[in-house]
């Protein structure tokens, strides 16, 4: 951990694992993940509610939570790019653009983030998205060095868009630990990756990391299952998850939040968290 990042950081792991709920969906243009999302003040309510370690959301949302009293509440992390990779339909042209890039993280300063996430995307035949990625991150870096911001880089390994429709998650392990390794040569102070296709071999991408790995959740999926696979991941040295739709798009947020914090903290299997879920 760098020196100037601790306080920061603190906030995100002060009981030494982080779930961040990312509801900053509306940066990628895509009507599937809006859906649970329509009322921005309510959801952001329910979350607060819910009690996880942090809240990812853009500039435009993050005053929901941060003129918030509470002392207590949920740390920010703020996504500050976007891109066009999720829609079913390939474009024509590719990009991923920071929202700032004169000054890329003076939002995130002026709502008091604890961090700021940015995209590294790896997508067959797209090389200049890969190249603006690139540029993107090492604007980033700068800053966040600059003003002791954490930095987390999420790197981003997709099918070929004819596939499966819609750019999907590449499980193959070898690619998101090359991919991982080199977000850490870039400097990332937290790496928040895709799972690998057998849960056994995530300790890869611990090792290739060497700072704190939160596994991104995707697409929304059986409940039951994603809590069995998180508490795999998690055993292989996983400090948490980055969990969106499998949180804000099911009828209960806060007991999923539960389940997933007591896995995270209190080292609960699957079927336990499964059970407090189900208390909830």
């Amino acid at each position: 951990m760098r020196p100037n990042t601790k306080a920061r950081m603190n906030r995100l792991f002060s009981k030494g694992g982080c779930l961040d709920v990312a509801i900053d969906h509306g940066v990628c243009n895509e009507p599937s993940f809006m859906i649970g999302l329509e009322d921005m003040p309510a959801v952001m309510d329910t979350l607060i509610g819910a009690r996880p370690d942090a809240i990812q959301c853009a500039y435009g949302q993050a005053d929901l939570l941060q003129a918030r009293p509470e002392k207590d509440k949920p740390a920010l992390v703020m996504r500050i790019d976007m891109g066009n990779p999720y829609n079913d339909q390939r474009h024509k042209v590719m990009w991923s653009m920071l929202q700032n890039a004169d000054e890329p993280i003076i939002g995130a300063l002026e709502m008091d983030a604890a961090a700021v996430v940015v995209n590294l995307f790896m997508l067959p035949d797209e090389p200049e998205l890969f190249r603006q990625c690139i540029e993107n991150i090492s604007r980033v870096r700068a800053s966040c060095e600059k003003y002791g911001m954490p930095l987390m880089i999420e790197p981003l390994v997709m099918l070929p868009n004819d596939e499966r429709g819609g750019y999907q998650v590449d499980g193959d392990a070898d690619k998101i630990v090359t991919l991982t390794r080199l977000a850490s040569e870039m400097g990332a102070d937290i790496i928040k990756a895709d799972p690998t296709d057998d849960p056994d071999d995530f300790h890869r991408v611990v090792q290739a990391a060497r700072v704190p790995v939160l596994v991104r959740g995707g697409g929304k999926e059986d409940l039951k299952n994603v809590l069995i696979k998180s508490a795999a991941i998690i055993a292989q040295g996983a400090k948490g998850m980055v969990y969106g739709r499998n949180i804000y798009q099911h009828d209960n947020p806060k007991a999923i939040v539960a389940a997933l914090m007591s896995i995270i903290h209190d080292k609960a299997s699957g079927e336990e968290a499964w059970d407090i879920y189900n208390r909830g």
